[in-house]
């Protein structure tokens, strides 16, 4: 199974839509408050090159990484071979 990483803040709006559709398709998910945490979201911005939320890391089984800004739930659906 892959493995989701969301990193987000507590007042995203975009946020929580994306936790609710994780939720509702039971999706397992790391997530990892960037507001709280300085270090994780300095690693963040590492990775992504720039400070936007939701942003989620999904690594698949064929350890290929998907890195995807904002709720799109297209690519979500797609990195994870949701049918909608």
């Amino acid at each position: 199974m892959a493995s989701v990483t969301m990193y987000t803040t507590r007042t995203c709006p975009f946020c929580k839509m994306q936790k609710d559709y994780f939720n509702s398709k039971s999706i397992v998910y790391r997530e990892i408050l960037v507001d709280e945490n300085p270090d994780e979201a300095q690693k963040m911005i590492e990775i992504s090159g720039q400070m936007g939320v939701p942003f989620t890391v999904i690594v698949k089984d064929d350890g290929t990484q998907e890195n995807i800004l904002g709720f799109d739930k297209a690519r979500i659906d797609s990195a994870l071979k949701i049918v909608s």
